[in-house]
């Protein structure tokens, strides 16, 4: 099912993903609070920088390190940029 917007409706109610794309999932690796941004360590080995303009379905501040994220990576001005970022446990399919 689609939003009409391009994303997909997943089990549970959560419009994370793109038409077609599977979302990468990783740990969030280290915050760095008062600047509002932290780095992804992806399940495929990269690390991805996130900014809290990216953070989806939960606040920048209730994230830690440790949590898994699910999230699609866009091409950033210094680099790959995790976007839709999401508790990983909001996206699993049953």
């Amino acid at each position: 099912m689609h939003d009409g917007g391009g994303r997909k409706w997943l089990v549970g109610g959560h419009p994370y993903a793109r038409k077609g794309n599977i979302m990468a999932t990783g740990k969030i690796k280290r915050m760095v609070q008062e600047r509002g941004f932290g780095f992804i360590s992806a399940d495929d080995g990269r690390e991805i920088f996130f900014h809290r303009s990216g953070v989806e379905g939960t606040t920048f501040e209730a994230l830690r390190e440790g949590i898994r994220v699910a999230f699609d990576v866009e091409k950033g001005q210094k680099g790959p940029r995790a976007v839709h970022v999401h508790l990983a446990e909001a996206a699993q399919l049953s």
